[in-house]
């Protein structure tokens, strides 16, 4: 198991996306990246293939994805609705059914602080989406990654996991008030808890799990948020200029892809991630914006989640 520490990777928090593959060719390497069309995965899928990859992205609105890549090298499109369990079973089925091996999935597309929703089946939607739909993604595409011999799955998750563990007696508001903050939170604790799971249950196949927070960026998944709420929480001021703390969408990207290429985490995972590096254990309480608390890296919550979501969805893999 790998300790949540640093390892002292040379990059940080202003490290590019770009800086991370710097000499680097990933000719020949075939990457997944979900919600790669827009702010922070558009940049992804930029670096990987300007560095060579070959990058399908998965959109749930296809020929708005088709427009935005065009100008990108070796990069397809295809639809997936994370939402939407046959979605995702049809992209899967596709996907294996190419014959190519996956040696890279970055799970990061995402919903944050939505207005209540449910999607099939009366699932909470920040839930469905930001885990239960990757959850299924990488179910289904089992095959590819094992045909790859070594491959990497890349969670994006948040410093929003501190605002809540999984409530495994209630996870999709059933018995309590939707909380939609508590709810995004959730979430990136489950985004977090299946990077640890996956990591433990695929090592053996050489298959290794991350889970990255990016930072903080400004990118359209705060569509759902006012200005005023923004302006409160400090992310901006009052004429819209961005907290200085914040990233942008390139740096933004930078762990997401350094997990999925460092050399210096072969024969690690299973870990959090922030700042190009592995990042610091934090006590529940004493650190609102960076590090990781116990309850999302919690080997024995992330256990009870795999067993939850194989139920909810009807699938399980790396048995």
């Amino acid at each position: 198991m790998t300790v949540q520490a640093p390892i002292g990777s040379g990059f940080g928090m202003r490290s590019t996306a770009r800086e991370v593959l710097l000499g680097r060719s990933l000719s020949g390497v075939n990457a997944i990246v979900t919600g790669g069309y827009s702010g922070l995965g558009h940049e992804i899928v930029r670096a990987l293939s300007a560095a060579g990859a070959l990058v399908t992205v998965p959109a749930r609105r296809p020929e708005i994805a088709r427009d935005v890549l065009i100008d990108l090298p070796g990069v397809e499109v295809a639809g997936l609705d994370l939402a939407d369990l046959r979605s995702i079973d049809e992209f899967s089925r596709w996907f294996v059914g190419s014959g190519r091996p996956l040696h890279i999935l970055i799970n990061n597309a995402a919903i944050m602080a939505n207005p209540e929703t449910r999607v099939a089946g009366g699932f909470e939607s920040q839930f469905a989406t930001n885990h239960l739909g990757h959850y299924a993604l990488v179910c289904g595409l089992e095959p590819a990654l094992r045909a790859a011999g070594h491959a990497r799955v890349i969670s994006v998750s948040s410093v929003g996991h501190k605002l809540s563990p999984v409530v495994f007696d209630d996870v999709h508001f059933e018995r309590r008030p939707y909380d939609k903050w508590k709810a995004y939170g959730q979430a990136k604790t489950a985004n977090s808890l299946f990077a640890v799971e996956l990591d433990r249950r695929a090592a053996g196949a050489g298959i290794r799990a991350f889970a990255v927070h990016p930072g903080g960026i400004m990118t359209p998944l705060q569509r759902y948020l006012p200005k005023d709420e923004m302006i409160a929480f400090g992310w901006i001021d009052a004429e819209g200029r961005i907290n200085e703390r914040f990233k942008t969408a390139e740096q933004g990207a930078s762990t997401a892809v350094w997990c999925s290429t460092a050399d210096s985490l072969e024969g690690t995972g299973g870990v959090y991630c922030e700042d190009c590096d592995i990042a610091t254990l934090t006590p529940s309480g004493t650190s609102r914006y960076s590090g990781v608390d116990p309850h999302a890296v919690d080997p024995e919550a992330a256990d009870r989640l795999w067993a939850l979501s194989a139920r909810m969805t009807g699938l399980s893999s790396f048995t």
